[in-house]
């Protein structure tokens, strides 16, 4: 448990789980009766949506840290040559995707983004799993970006080849496009 002291701070860059990356633009207290609680303001950077958190909440809602190094080499790993199974019942696969992508770890993401690459490679997928394969891809790409100070394309890049290895093709952008 997280204690009631600040453990991020202003400028800080974190990551909302399923929303992506943000920075903390202010810390800040309100008082509800007897009780004082304090809040990260942060705001989304895809979406520039604005999100306050309580302190005693940031464990629950899975605010943390963007990704280091070592981390990062992990996902590359896994994308490379990391072994994934999908549940045969689309109902089962995607309410265990949608909990990999609610974790927060951006490790589950890239899981559910390469199982889905391998299951596309098969047959299509629902409007509802390239919804989810759409989402694992952002939410890669914008962190991954944010850790590395990389612009987007040269972090695509950098997912595309990783993935080459295991003889999948990283969806571009333009796949999702409607």
């Amino acid at each position: 448990m997280i204690s009631s002291e600040s453990v991020f701070h202003i400028g800080d860059k974190v990551v909302y789980p399923n929303h992506g990356v943000g920075v903390i633009e202010q810390i800040s207290s309100r008082t509800f009766g007897e009780t004082v609680e304090k809040f990260y303001l942060l705001k989304i950077k895809a979406s520039s949506l604005k999100v306050m958190v309580p302190f005693h909440n940031v464990n629950n809602v899975g605010l943390r840290r963007v990704v280091k190094n070592g981390e990062i080499q992990k996902i590359l790993d896994f994308l490379t040559d990391g072994d994934c199974a999908n549940s045969a019942d689309w109902k089962d696969r995607f309410k265990e995707n949608s909990e990999k992508m609610r974790t927060g770890s951006l490790l589950e993401v890239a899981a559910v983004l390469k199982s889905l690459l391998v299951l596309n490679q098969n047959k299509p997928l629902s409007f509802r799993e390239k919804k989810m394969l759409e989402r694992a891809r952002y939410l890669l790409v914008s962190e991954l970006a944010m850790a590395k100070n990389l612009e987007e394309p040269a972090v695509e890049d950098m997912l595309s080849r990783a993935l080459a290895k295991s003889k999948l093709r990283f969806p571009e952008a333009a796949d999702f496009q409607a």
